[in-house]
């Protein structure tokens, strides 16, 4: 973007024959020349747009300059590009190829209303601000909460979304669940300290199948780690079903989620299964002692990290309502014994020990790898308001942020060298592009930089999004 300081000569230390100086006098720059791919996949999935028809707008439409849409798009596209905090708009509102990108009909912003925001066509971090604080009653909640959402709708539409995205029913669908901590630095509405992370925070629950997101719920941190989860898994599970009733699904989490309550659930279901941790205690490891034993000969007879499975039925003395299958993985390594447990609803027919353990089980340590992305790079952790509620509005913006992402390079980057990149690695290499802009009355001219050394690779991930089938709602 045009810099709005005096042009001035500004000399630099060079090692070579030749001086450099620069001057803020290149023109319309924008250095996130890259948004265009991510404008591409909205065009043909509409992520953004059906994400918009969550929200309802009290606002008198004719006073406004930002529907609810371009807001949401001006938001997420940032996050995409970097832009973790709501202050960073007051900077890049400038920029008129994001508010192209956004849909503004006057990208350089001449023809706004106040005279004090010409030369801005997107908006500032006030009125953004409203889409955070909104209200699930706008009407009765005063002059600066019009905006309101509705949460069902929020949370059928990251299933919606991750169903539009199959041609056909799969046959099977594995469904992870994970929570995590959230840290928190202020006096944030539901702040507890948690023993376990050892500071206070939140504890969002995250349910994934294989990259998509399907539930990604703020939660406060004087809880179990399964709090909710049950409920979120059934109206999953339900919603997948009303379109592909025949599949079968298998939950997979860590032993905080083998609780009764799932577990019993599950097993009243048909085509629902799960596969569980299960937390040491001396029973278990008891019930495995002749498997350790015989881990510990191989490993002092070879001197090589060795697991033996062994498999009992198992109940607990009061949590369980029944006896359940439990596959133990005896493990002597050099540091000694290292035994896991697992159960499950899964028959022998179906995975024997080993292969439920290390096949299924220890694949779901890639839904962390997604909870990284979005908490890291996609700046989920940025809970820093007053109330809970907005701060699960941060949640999702940045959660849609992680689904828009997630299909470019799905639709984008699929059996290329970047097809299992990261959100980091995607914003350097494809959206974080020099640019020209120019903007004339019928075009938006972009003029990449000639030295982006991904030429190939975006004109390729270009030529993909151009060549699908815009999706039909």
């Amino acid at each position: 973007m045009q810099a709005e300081c005096r042009s001035e000569k500004l000399e630099f230390q060079a090692p070579g024959v030749h001086p450099i100086v620069a001057e803020f006098n290149g023109g319309t720059i924008t250095s996130d020349g890259g948004v265009l791919l991510l404008k591409e996949v909205e065009a043909k999935r509409q992520i953004i747009k059906q994400f918009a028809a969550c929200f309802t707008d009290h606002r008198d439409q004719e006073k406004i300059e930002h529907p609810v849409e371009d807001l949401l798009a001006q938001r997420i596209y940032g996050l995409a590009l970097g832009y973790e905090d709501l202050n960073d708009h007051d900077l890049i509102r400038k920029d008129p190829l994001l508010a192209a990108v956004v849909g503004k009909s006057d990208p350089s912003g001449e023809q706004r209303r106040r005279e004090a925001d010409r030369g801005s066509a997107l908006a500032g971090k006030s009125t953004l601000n409203r889409l955070e604080l909104r209200s699930d009653e706008a009407q009765k909640d005063g002059r600066y909460k019009k905006i309101a959402l509705n949460v069902a709708k929020v949370e059928g539409f990251f299933v919606k979304i991750f169903l539009q995205a199959h041609d056909r029913p799969p046959e099977l669908l594995v469904f992870d669940l994970d929570a995590t901590d959230d840290p928190l630095h202020g006096r944030q509405e539901g702040r507890f300290f948690h023993g376990y992370y050892g500071h206070y925070c939140y504890l969002p629950l995250y349910i994934f199948c294989g990259d998509f997101l399907l539930c990604a719920r703020l939660r406060e941190a004087n809880q179990d780690q399964s709090a909710g989860a049950l409920d979120e898994i059934q109206r999953i599970v339900k919603q997948v079903r009303e379109s592909w009733p025949e599949v079968q699904i298998i939950l997979r989490g860590d032993s905080g989620f083998s609780r009764d309550a799932i577990m019993t659930w599950c097993e009243s279901q048909e085509r629902v299964d799960y596969v569980f941790g299960q937390a040491k205690n001396e029973r278990l490891l008891k019930l495995l002692k002749s498997e350790m034993e015989a881990a510990k000969r191989q490993f002092e007879a070879t001197g090589l990290a060795t697991r033996v499975f062994g498999e009992k039925r198992y109940q607990t003395l009061e949590s369980w309502s029944r006896e359940r299958r439990l596959v133990g993985k005896a493990e002597h390594l050099a540091a000694g014994a290292n035994p896991r447990f697992v159960v499950t609803s899964l028959g022998q027919e179906q995975y024997d020990a080993r292969a439920l353990y290390e096949d299924l089980y220890c694949a779901r340590g890639e839904m962390e790898n997604r909870i990284k992305e979005q908490q890291l790079e996609l700046f989920a952790d940025r809970t820093s308001t007053k109330y809970l509620k907005s701060n699960q509005t941060r949640l999702w913006l940045s959660s849609v942020a992680y689904v828009l992402m997630n299909e470019l390079r799905r639709l984008g980057l699929a059996n290329t060298e970047m097809d299992q990149a990261q959100c980091s690695t995607i914003r350097l290499r494809l959206l974080k592009i020099g640019a020209q802009v120019q903007v004339s009355v019928r075009r938006v001219w972009v003029r990449l930089a000639s030295s982006y050394p991904f030429q190939k690779m975006f004109v390729d991930v270009y030529r993909r999004l151009r060549g699908l089938d815009p999706l039909r709602c």
